[in-house]
């Protein structure tokens, strides 16, 4: 392992540990923005949903576009622009003091971590050698959530869900992250590979050809709905938490929920890892959204704290195995040419981010939120309806391998 991961592209390893700074600065922040917005600036649930909703919706008009143009004009110029406006957002949560204000923030905040993320992903994939990338994306998924173990208790700590302060914090250490991919780069940048705008796909082009991809296709629709349960955790389950009379401290008991999700992800990514990474890739997305959906119904019969954990485990055993072999799986069905574009394609799925804060607000202000299961069980049924979807992918997607296989071997035999 130790000789491994010293062959570690030097740039993979400050996306790794620049992704856990900032996910641990912003896991003080973001994920109390929508008890911050109903608690102090008296939001309803519906306009604290939309507030929050417009990330995910920035975020999924750019991602294919983040990709794609770093399939042009390189990942570098992507990433730093990306980063150091993503800055500048945060003094912007930081100086906001309405809620139109939050709303349009939240919109660039979305934007940029659109282009960041995936173009990020994209160079990962290039400097990494295909034995080494599972382990480079399940270290970055790690590192993600080392970072959340620690953030939310530290965000509790400095009240984020009564202020904007925190926001300050995580200006400041995107600023020191921008500033060591500028020297990394510098370093040990003059080696990579430069794209080709010649060779760079058009646009429609881009478009067709993942439009087109029968095993990519069912893939995207089928992550929509994982990703709109996964929504519901940040966003409905924090406002049900703080408006829900029977928890006395919904804010405090939400902090303790995230850091036991980053835990748990933290204990059962790699054993997950080890037993999926022989199967087909499909399988863990399949069983992954079955165990978000159940979490759901958890959380609506929960009365007491350690049905939530129990809840946030099940949930953290589901958003692991949708999402540790994620990046892989898009790795294995993308074009070589094509794989900022197909990194930013699945950006898509962010739809489901779009509508898990709507849809749970719509559903607090109608129901209430003392009642949990009426709550809970459309939103565990939403999330059911990509099976269908992930199980046409699987089906397919083997038979495009064996297929592949064949043509493998007959074309050895004629060469014999």
């Amino acid at each position: 392992m130790k000789q491994t991961l010293r062959h570690i592209h030097p740039l993979a390893w400050t996306i790794i540990v620049g992704t856990m700074f900032g996910r641990l600065v912003t896991s003080m922040s973001i994920p109390f923005l929508s008890i911050y917005l109903t608690k102090v600036l008296g939001a309803t649930p519906t306009q604290t949903g939309i507030t929050i909703a417009v990330s995910s919706l920035a975020g999924v008009s750019v991602s294919f576009y983040g990709g794609y143009i770093s399939d042009i004009i390189g990942r570098k110029k992507v990433m730093l622009v990306s980063i150091f406006s993503w800055a500048v957002v945060f003094v912007g949560f930081a100086m906001a003091g309405h809620l139109w204000v939050f709303l349009v923030v939240n919109m660039f905040n979305g934007l940029c971590r659109a282009v960041f993320e995936p173009t990020s992903r994209a160079l990962l994939s290039d400097i990494t050698p295909s034995e080494h990338k599972l382990l480079v994306f399940n270290l970055r998924y790690a590192a993600i959530n080392l970072g959340v173990v620690f953030g939310p208790i530290i965000g509790l700590q400095l009240g984020s869900a009564q202020s904007t302060s925190p926001f300050l914090i995580a200006a400041t250490v995107y600023i020191a992250y921008g500033l060591m991919l500028v020297l990394q780069f510098a370093v040990h940048g003059k080696n990579l590979s430069a794209p080709s705008r010649a060779q760079a796909p058009q646009l429609r082009e881009a478009l067709s050809v993942t439009g087109r991809d029968r095993v990519f296709l069912p893939i995207l629709i089928g992550t929509i709905f994982c990703v709109l349960g996964y929504g519901h955790f940040g966003s409905t389950l924090a406002q049900y938490l703080a408006l829900n009379p029977h928890f006395a401290n919904g804010g405090k008991a939400f902090s303790y929920m995230l850091s036991l999700n980053a835990i748990t992800v933290l204990v059962v990514q790699f054993p997950v890892v080890r037993t999926f990474r022989h199967m087909p890739p499909v399988i863990p997305l399949i069983l992954g959204n079955v165990c978000v959906s159940a979490s759901m119904i958890l959380f609506g019969v929960a009365g007491g704290l350690p049905l939530l954990m129990f809840g946030v485990v099940l949930f953290t055993i589901g958003e692991v195995l949708l999402f540790t072999m994620m990046d892989m799986l898009i790795d294995r069905v993308a074009k070589p040419e094509w794989k900022g574009t197909y990194f930013g394609t699945i950006g898509f799925n962010g739809i489901g981010s779009v509508l898990a804060p709507i849809q749970g607000g719509l559903l607090l202000d109608q129901m209430g939120s003392e009642h949990g299961l009426s709550l809970f069980i459309p939103l565990a049924l939403s999330t059911a309806l990509g099976l269908p979807f992930l199980l046409t992918a699987h089906r397919r997607l083997s038979a495009r391998e064996r297929s592949i296989s064949i043509q493998c071997i007959e074309g050895k035999e004629k060469a014999v």
